[in-house]
């Protein structure tokens, strides 16, 4: 890759900018982190303009369920011709004939008992982001039995306790099958293809479009997160994928987080430093600031105390001036 280039700016957000030789060793240092690897960018000029394209991954930090549709907009339910089919989770083609075992969703339907870790942070194995990013741009689920009326059979205890309680585990995160709620295990880690030039509102939409996600993207925010405790909000004008390359391709300094709006505070990298600390070590240094603020507290009053003095000695020999004469 030619990695030179003429000095010009690119905007990296609001009134912020970044030549682009600055900008293209970013990327070269991020590629070479991410060698062999499909998360290396690729980079092009169209109009004279410099766009850089690849995927962004990103985590899952929600805190709150979040609601899937029960099916696609487009997709139309047929009746099956026999309940088997239907129950074995086949894909019906159009003429009514199931569909060949590749094109069967990836999909491992569990008890939730049965993955009791799917929820603690890092949850990893198995997980929204381990599927190839080049595979359909949707969370593949088992279809609600909201939508089909279906023939009773014979059933195992098991079965039937899972049916009753309508929660189940797909690749590690707990969906709802009733109620089409689903809780993204905190930590784990999805992607999406997106470019340099699409900014912090339009990576919302296309992740939670690539999820069939119904909850409205001004719920959400994106975040980066240092491990040093540092929370920094990507505004609306700002764009995700400079944003990433700026931070450095090493996940274990910063990850971008998606997170609720409502939920999250920034967290500056001078409040950041004191919160891993222990508490004695905290009070020490809270003790330590008040020392000083003291010191300077006495400084003042001395300083402003020699001033008053001065004054007034001032105004005696003023007063003192025209009874004299």
């Amino acid at each position: 890759m030619d990695y030179g280039g003429c000095e010009y700016l690119v905007p990296c957000g609001k009134d912020k900018y970044i030549s682009k030789n600055e900008l293209l060793l970013h990327l070269k240092t991020y590629n070479i982190y991410y060698e062999g690897q499909n998360l290396q960018l690729r980079h092009r000029e169209e109009e004279g303009e410099l766009i850089v394209e690849g995927l962004l991954n990103i985590s899952w930090g929600l805190r709150r369920p979040i609601r899937l549709q029960m099916q696609d907009d487009n997709q139309r339910i047929r009746p099956p011709p026999s309940s088997s089919s239907w129950h074995s989770g086949c894909n019906l083609g159009a003429h009514g004939s199931v569909l060949k075992p590749s094109t069967l969703p990836d999909i491992q339907v569990t008890d939730a008992e049965a993955t009791p870790n799917a929820e603690t942070p890092g949850g990893g194995a198995g997980e929204l982001g381990s599927d190839p990013p080049e595979e359909t741009p949707q969370l593949m689920r088992t279809r609600s039995d909201v939508g089909v009326r279906r023939r009773g059979s014979a059933r195992t205890p098991s079965e039937q306790r899972r049916i009753r309680r309508h929660r189940f585990s797909i690749n590690g995160h707990f969906y709802n099958h009733k109620t089409s709620v689903f809780t993204p295990a905190y930590g784990s880690v999805t992607n999406v293809r997106i470019n340099s030039t699409m900014t912090t509102p339009q990576v919302l939409k296309l992740l939670l479009n690539k999820f069939k996600i119904e909850n409205s993207a001004e719920e959400f925010a994106l975040y980066i997160v240092h491990t040093s405790g540092e929370k920094q909000k990507l505004r609306a004008s700002d764009y995700p994928l400079i944003a990433r390359i700026l931070q450095g391709p090493c996940e274990q300094v910063s990850k971008v987080f998606l997170m609720e709006k409502d939920q999250v505070e920034e967290v500056t990298y001078d409040v950041a430093q004191y919160i891993k600390f222990e508490m004695p070590v905290l009070r020490s240094f809270i003790q330590k600031l008040e020392e000083e603020e003291d010191r300077e507290v006495k400084k003042l009053m001395r300083k402003y105390s020699i001033l008053r003095l001065m004054i007034e000695q001032r105004l005696e020999e003023i007063s003192e001036g025209p009874t004299a004469m």
